[in-house]
């Protein structure tokens, strides 16, 4: 009884240890296709690249507000390549918005890996960007979808911004990790936390929450405990 209880007990370190040592491959999923805008459907955008502090160069599409229109940030999720999202911001640029899309490290072409601490990195160097372009602050609208939306967050706390928007978000990502994996003390071995919940009290802009009734990545109950913690307005 005891030698089968010492290798129950072995095993399940064992998975541990597994999914400890792959976990960000199992948050991350990049997609290396690098389409232009033109090949995506936006050709009025241009590519350009920005220099994170840490010496990578990311790419991101750009396309100047008209007027004193706003201009949108949208950070993706966790999977697939910049050309994907072009759909979702093609409407907003047909109606003159300024639009910033991102694609970060380790997708798209970028060098690097992806990580929480890379994200941020990747997304401030769009934040700087848009300082350098006298781009004020109560025109900038932050979307983020999903894993964005922690990005989003994060950005919201560093930078002053007019609007943001949140779809799909989370409470942390040790939430997130549990629901899907409540076999495994996921909150005490990740290296990326995302901690949402902790950073939403530090600011007050106006938020929009989307969320999907029938997702089944992100539990829209998870985005209700996000919502319930923020700030009015939202």
């Amino acid at each position: 009884m005891v030698k089968i209880l010492l290798f129950v007990i072995v095993l399940y370190l064992a998975i541990v240890l597994f999914f400890y040592t792959i976990q960000r491959s199992l948050i991350y999923f990049p997609d290396a296709h690098a389409p232009t805008p033109e090949e995506a459907g936006v050709p009025e955008m241009e590519e350009i690249q920005l220099q994170t502090k840490d010496g990578l160069s990311i790419k991101v599409w750009t396309r100047p507000a008209e007027s004193n229109l706003p201009t949108i940030v949208y950070f993706h999720g966790n999977a697939s390549h910049i050309g994907n999202r072009a759909p979702i911001i093609k409407p907003f640029l047909d109606k003159g918005y300024g639009v910033l899309l991102l694609t970060y490290r380790g997708y798209s072409g970028n060098s690097g890996k992806p990580s929480e601490k890379g994200l941020y990195a990747d997304a401030r160097a769009v934040m700087e960007y848009l300082k350098q372009q006298e781009v004020t602050s109560n025109c900038v609208v932050l979307w983020g979808n999903s894993i964005g939306s922690a990005v989003a967050i994060q950005m919201a706390t560093e930078y002053p911004v007019g609007v943001l928007i949140l779809q799909s978000p989370f409470p942390s990502l040790g939430a997130m990790g549990q629901y899907h994996m409540p076999f495994l003390p996921v909150r005490l071995f990740l290296k990326d936390k995302y901690d949402n919940l902790a950073k939403i009290s530090q600011f007050e802009v106006p938020t929009l929450i989307l969320q999907g009734e029938e997702d089944t990545i992100v539990p829209p109950k998870f985005s209700r405990q996000l919502f319930e913690a923020l700030k009015e307005p939202k």
